[in-house]
């Protein structure tokens, strides 16, 4: 018989959801045993829905089972450090939806909790699974564009989410940004060295009154003189806006909208065709499975993951940065946030 990995999943709301479904149904080396949320009758739900054996309130029960080799965690992000300290400690292998933590010094503690544990983690960027950024990414590494000279990343979601959910969320560098973050490190493949954050509230008053912003523009520079654009908003209404542009000393490279087909209506009123996919989860639906397969691959395999701890750090160090140099309206050199990190510890 096959080797498989045998599986449980942190948290059944929508993305717990999607995991479990991907899981069951696409990635066959994988077993899902048991599920967790402290909502148990979530869990029973997804449980019962999928067929999986067991379903407790307490993540440590399924954490306790020796029969258990990873962890898929997608509980709310206030939860994701200790859940990640208690698997690595359990001898578990972990894959974590972003981010690990807002604060750095606890994320520091628990990457060296899973290095001295020496179990594998991966973090859940899926956009570097998305086949559309990866063939671009292919692009580069091939050099057909030569030296990239520019890079734009525009993300744009179709409506704001719930205002209880802004309040939690970290703010729009951290919670939205991260992933346009973490793409940028992925397909540049260098340092950012400094940072300049500029934003509004202009979709929703409620927004700036809980201390956050919903439109946001933020300029990144490069350790290898690269100069990277990143717009975000929180509504766009014409549906989920994703796309991606690099232009080199060689060309140009661009990754537009998917659409839900490519039926094109041409007239003599105008030239129509469908609107994006609404959300996250249909955009990225592909992307989602390739990344758990990819965890899977890696346990089995023995190989480091993809998307390893310090590539779920670098994103919250920029986000960070972003934040600080928004209040205080200049130009923020990541090595400002770390240095302010070594002081606290020092202390």
């Amino acid at each position: 018989m096959d080797r498989y990995v045998r599986l449980a999943v942190i948290g059944t709301g929508r993305i717990g959801k999607l995991h479990v479904e991907n899981i069951v149904r696409s990635i066959p080396q994988a077993k899902l045993i048991g599920v967790a949320d402290i909502d148990h009758a979530s869990a029973t739900e997804v449980a019962g829905r999928f067929g999986i054996p067991l379903a407790v309130a307490d993540y440590s029960e399924l954490l306790n089972r020796p029969e258990l080799e990873a962890i898929v965690i997608c509980s709310a992000t206030n939860t994701h450090a200790q859940i990640i300290q208690d698997a690595s400690q359990a001898g578990k292998h972990i894959f974590c939806e972003k981010p690990i933590d807002f604060d750095l010094s606890r994320i520091d503690q628990t990457l060296a909790m899973v290095a001295d544990a020496g179990v594998k983690l991966q973090i859940g960027f899926q956009r570097r699974f998305d086949t559309n950024f990866r063939r671009l990414k292919e692009s580069m590494t091939e050099g057909l564009i030569g030296t990239p000279h520019l890079l734009r990343v525009t993300s744009r979601d179709p409506a704001p989410p719930p205002i209880s959910y802004i309040q939690v969320s970290g703010g729009i560098f951290l919670d939205m940004m991260i992933h346009d973050f973490d793409m940028a490190r992925f397909l540049i493949n260098s340092k950012v060295e400094e940072v300049y954050a500029t934003g509004s509230v202009m979709v929703d008053p409620a927004i700036g009154q809980a201390g956050d912003i919903d439109t946001a523009l933020v300029t990144l520079k490069f350790a290898n003189g690269v100069i990277g654009t990143i717009d975000n908003s929180r509504q766009a209404v014409y549906g989920y806006d994703q796309r991606v542009e690099v232009f080199g000393s060689q060309g140009m490279l661009q990754a537009g909208n998917c659409q839900t087909d490519t039926v094109i209506l041409s007239n003599d009123d105008a030239i129509q065709r469908t609107l994006p996919p609404f959300f996250f989860l249909e955009r990225y639906q592909q992307a989602y499975q390739s990344e758990l397969q990819a965890f899977i691959d890696a346990i089995l395999k023995d190989k480091t993951p993809l998307v390893t701890g310090d590539d779920g750090r670098a994103p919250v160090v920029i986000g960070l940065t972003a934040q600080r140099s928004l209040v205080e309206n200049r130009p923020v050199r990541p090595d400002e946030i770390e240095t302010d990190i070594l002081k606290e510890m020092n202390r």
